[in-house]
């Protein structure tokens, strides 16, 4: 099937990773509804494709949810409305937990309400923890290291046991790190970048870390051709690259492409995490089964992008003040 006609809403769709879903929808032909209340989203992220889209402001948690789905007659949803900062949950667990976890129960229960076709909830690799084996495939066992993960392996658990006891046609994608242009919170590789445009000294935390990730094109693309799928409902999907890459390399890599000259790195025990996942590095065998995905753009290439999007930008992320 194809999504070109159908009534596609994004909830989180004027995010990082929903905003370039939405222009795929676009692409795609796809009638595409937003739904977001703007707490980390951005309307500049939807500047350029505004008038191709139908933008409702409004919270997943709210109880009239199902009146907004039937209203516009959806007949598909990508649920990527979350709290997804993991630094932020150390402070605000309450929040994470209401808008990640009971926010997607509502997602779910107003999917079935409404008569919606599918509906994808946007997990991530977080639930595993720290790899015991690599790459890690769906099996993997599950170990949440923060209050974030914990809400996102409560959705998880709640959207699997909707599909036997309800019928809720649901996809869960676990996805790992996603980079590229229009991030909306200081992740380790915007922050790389923020700050070697200023200093050859990077200011950094664990950077023995090892994380897999995945250009946002190629992970909104992912999304997309899985929803395609209805043999997919009731299942869990991986989303990453399958190779991992440590924050110090990361952060040379990102060096040599900014032509930084004698790069320093500094480690500030205030940036290490609590309980840190040392390496996540997925296998996506299992989307790729199904729908012939593969990621397109290398990690360089990527970051090459990146950086040209920063420096059009004036050198500036979303979430940097003017």
């Amino acid at each position: 099937m194809n999504l070109a006609g159908k009534n596609v809403l994004v909830t989180g769709g004027a995010g990082f990773i929903g905003s370039e879903l939405v222009m795929q929808l676009i692409k795609e032909n796809a009638n595409v509804f937003v739904l977001d209340n703007f707490l980390s989203g951005s309307k500049e992220n939807l500047k350029e494709c505004e008038k191709d889209i139908t933008l409702i402001e409004a919270d997943i948690r709210d109880a009239k949810l199902a009146d907004i789905f039937t209203k516009n007659d959806i007949e598909y949803v990508f649920n990527l409305a979350a709290m997804p900062y993991i630094p932020e949950c150390y402070e605000k667990p309450a929040e994470f937990f209401a808008i990640n976890a009971v926010g997607a129960l509502n997602v779910m229960l107003a999917c079935k309400k409404a008569g919606v076709e599918r509906v994808m909830q946007y997990s991530t690799s977080e639930v595993y923890g720290s790899a015991q084996y690599v790459p890690m495939d769906e099996s993997h066992p599950i170990n949440p290291h923060s209050t974030y993960a914990v809400s996102k392996v409560a959705a998880d658990r709640l959207c699997f046991t909707l599909y036997h006891e309800q019928q809720v046609p649901v996809i869960i994608l676990r996805q790992f790190n996603v980079f590229g242009p229009r991030e909306t919170h200081p992740y380790v590789i915007p922050e790389i970048i923020s700050q070697l445009s200023k200093s050859n000294v990077l200011h950094l935390g664990n950077i023995e870390a090892k994380r897999d990730f995945t250009y946002v094109s190629d992970a909104a693309r992912a999304a997309i051709e899985l929803m395609k799928h209805k043999e997919a409902e009731g299942q869990v999907f991986n989303c990453g690259s399958g190779k991992s890459w440590s924050i110090k390399e990361i952060a040379e890599i990102t060096g040599e492409i900014m032509d930084v000259k004698d790069l320093k790195i500094v480690v500030e025990k205030q940036r290490l995490r609590p309980l840190d996942v040392q390496i996540l590095e997925a296998s996506y065998f299992k989307l790729f089964r199904l729908t012939g995905w593969k990621p397109e753009v290398s990690f360089e290439e990527g970051l090459r992008k990146t950086v040209e999007w920063f420096n059009a930008c004036g050198k500036r992320w979303p979430w940097e003040k003017g």
